[in-house]
């Protein structure tokens, strides 16, 4: 068979050439092979589309920083949060509470502004002298 039929009819009356000289016209699926022009053309497009690629991933990318930067405090909280729930208590790093000594335990006890006991310890040896305060300390129920 030859490799190419009606060359020497113009391009725009070739197909009607090829179709009225054949036993039967059908759809089937071929390898087109580019010509260099062809081949050029989609080098080029194949260019554009990967500068196009690249711009939007970039974008992609910057939109996606903003989203982690939102995101980042938030999980933290989260983390404390969810700690704090799983142990059922918080840890306080600076809140000024006030340093009770029992001499009669020999305790130290450290109390938050609500009056909660949240720290005690056995009275180091400096605290074991007794103050004019721990010698009259009043409960509350004097009158």
């Amino acid at each position: 068979m030859e490799k190419f039929l009606g060359q020497d009819i113009p391009e725009k009356d070739r197909w009607q050439f090829l179709q009225d000289n054949a036993d039967a016209v059908e759809e089937i699926g071929y390898t087109h092979r580019f010509s260099p022009e062809e081949l050029s053309q989609k080098k080029e497009l194949l260019a554009e589309t990967s500068i196009k690629i690249n711009d939007i991933e970039i974008e992609k990318k910057e939109v996606a920083d903003g989203y982690k930067e939102q995101l980042k405090p938030l999980n933290e909280e989260k983390q404390t949060l969810l700690e704090n729930i799983k142990k059922g208590t918080e840890y306080i790093p600076h809140e000024e509470c006030v340093k009770i000594l029992d001499h009669s335990e020999k305790m130290a006890g450290y109390y938050n502004k609500l009056g909660e006991l949240v720290y005690s310890r056995p009275i180091m040896p400096q605290e074991m002298q007794k103050t004019m305060f721990s010698i009259n300390r009043k409960t509350g129920t004097e009158s």
